[in-house]
């Protein structure tokens, strides 16, 4: 750990010593050079990482697992083993160079959780199999010490105060694991259709754009030479160019994270019924959540990815993962996605079904909703056109104005559209679901039994057209999912048979 803390920290301090280097040494001539400044944030960075291996320290007793931390602030952080909902263990290369791990312990209050870096990896396998075994117990699965039919429970390994091994009496012995799914790289055809790595090599050309009058190329003759060229040509050549750039940049891009992301990609149902995600290629993450604690799932399809019969999948729990959802699956082919959904959700059914659409009610709010925007869009053109006599509208053509609103009305109009061919509602016999979205189509599934509440939400407009919003409250994914411009006697029939007798007084 005296290697592994400063290497991380210096990692986190890097950008700002950069900056700081740049700034500095850039203020004019006669200051000190630029490896003193670098030399200096490198060493505060180290000794910030030398001494947080002295100032932490971390135990269990025989109800908690406390952790005490901080050079300057000082934390103590506890947590009840039997509230522990999810175990993820963690190496980066660096940690995987010397058999270390982290172990990050979720209680699901919120999305902190307890860290225990630079254990070793036969501890960091024990300390999972231990805390979710305690976790189990407490939540009646079984008593301390016996098997749900009375026999005795033979004892788990695990870490002691000392770094040995040490006994954990009560854990019940697990059945064979089932995997449910394994990287395909024939999966890597789909990469390229995530919006999020366009955007990324969009900002990267656009920083390239911003500051490439600092980059050194006069002192390179070629690549003048090339740029005049380039510069001499007609603005379409360097338009092309720069779509080619940045198409092939987006295809790098997306492949490379994919492959570094999802790496040796396992998703298993453990013995016990938990569900345990293992991927990564430099940094390594095995990602374990409760099985009570899986409340749903969503398929996520964006646009692109639906051209090509692809999606995602992400599970719903409470109180893991990032804001209640734990990724599952990357972007994959349809069928397979559904397919582990449903061995996830262990019902067939909630991401193939028919849903039951909205009605034309919904479909008219939808479309007027829309073109809010091109009336507003039409303001902006008609003020400063008839009212302030701006130069520069002044040489556009008569023409221009209504077509751009046309074209504008019109995308709107199919954006409309889709959002509405998309939106329906079903309720099976485990989940409900709720299928909403234009441009990136999601489809959820909540468990019946993790649904605590309803909201019924009505706006003036919807109230006039017997619509409303209705909302199944939940302790997991983003604790709600709506069903959006959904007639009302259809909304009490979704919550009627999702949750027999919670809305009986009411209508009452």
């Amino acid at each position: 750990m005296l290697l592994v803390h400063p290497v991380r920290i210096l990692g986190s301090f890097a950008v700002p010593i950069l900056l700081a280097t740049f700034g500095l040494s850039s203020g004019g001539d006669g200051g000190p050079p630029a490896w003193i400044f670098l030399l200096g944030g490198a060493a505060i960075a180290v000794a910030f990482g030398v001494a947080s291996w002295f100032v932490t320290r971390y135990r269990f007793t025989e109800e908690q697992v406390q952790l005490r931390t901080g050079l300057v602030n000082r934390r103590v952080l506890t947590a009840p083993l039997d509230r522990v909902r999810s175990v993820d263990v963690e190496s980066s290369p660096v940690h995987r160079l010397l058999g270390l791990a982290k172990v990050k312990v979720g209680t699901g209050v919120d999305d902190s959780r307890i860290e225990l870096d630079g254990v070793s990896r036969e501890q960091a396998g024990e300390l999972r199999t231990f805390l979710l075994a305690r976790s189990r117990q407490a939540g009646g699965a079984a008593g301390p010490g016996a098997a749900p039919d009375g026999a005795t429970v033979p004892a788990v390994a695990g870490p002691d105060a000392d770094g040995g091994r040490t006994s954990y009496p009560g854990v019940v012995p697990a059945q064979p694991d089932t995997e449910l799914a394994r990287i395909d790289w024939g999966w890597l055809r789909y990469a390229p259709f995530s919006l999020s790595s366009l955007v990324v090599v969009a900002g990267a050309v656009g920083a390239l754009l911003q500051f490439g009058d600092e980059l050194p190329v006069d002192q390179v003759d070629v690549a003048q030479d090339a740029w005049r060229w380039v510069v001499a040509q007609a603005v379409l050549v360097l338009v092309t160019m720069l779509v080619v750039v940045i198409v092939v940049g987006w295809v790098v891009v997306s492949t490379v994270s994919y492959v570094l992301t999802w790496w040796n990609l396992r998703v298993v149902r453990e013995g016990r019924g938990n569900l345990r995600i293992t991927r990564g290629l430099l940094t390594t993450h095995s990602q374990t959540v409760e099985r009570a604690k899986v409340r749903g799932a969503r398929m996520g399809e964006p646009f692109l990815l639906r051209l090509v019969r692809g999606a995602e999948l992400t599970a719903l729990a409470t109180g893991v993962g990032a804001g209640g959802a734990t990724k599952v699956l990357p972007p994959a082919p349809r069928a397979v996605v559904t397919s582990v959904g449903h061995e996830l959700l262990e019902e067939d059914g909630p991401l193939t079904m028919q849903l039951v659409g909205h009605g034309p009610r919904a479909r008219r709010r939808i479309h007027v909703r829309r073109q809010w925007g091109t009336l507003f869009l039409a303001a902006a053109l008609a003020v400063p056109t008839y009212l302030l006599d701006v130069p520069f509208l002044d040489r556009l053509p008569d023409w221009g104005p209504p077509v751009l609103l046309l074209v504008v009305g019109a995308l709107n109009a199919l954006v409309a559209e889709s959002a509405w061919r998309n939106l329906g509602h079903g309720l099976t016999r485990r989940h409900v679901v709720v299928q909403t979205g234009a441009f990136v189509r999601t489809r959820e599934a909540l468990e019946r039994a993790g649904i605590i509440g309803w909201v019924v939400h009505q706006s003036f407009f919807q109230r006039r057209l017997d619509l409303c919003d209705l909302v199944a409250t939940t302790a997991a994914g983003a604790e709600q999912v709506v069903a959006p411009n959904i007639p009302v006697p259809l909304a009490v029939d979704l919550a009627r048979g999702a949750t027999p007798g919670m809305l009986e007084g009411f209508l009452a």
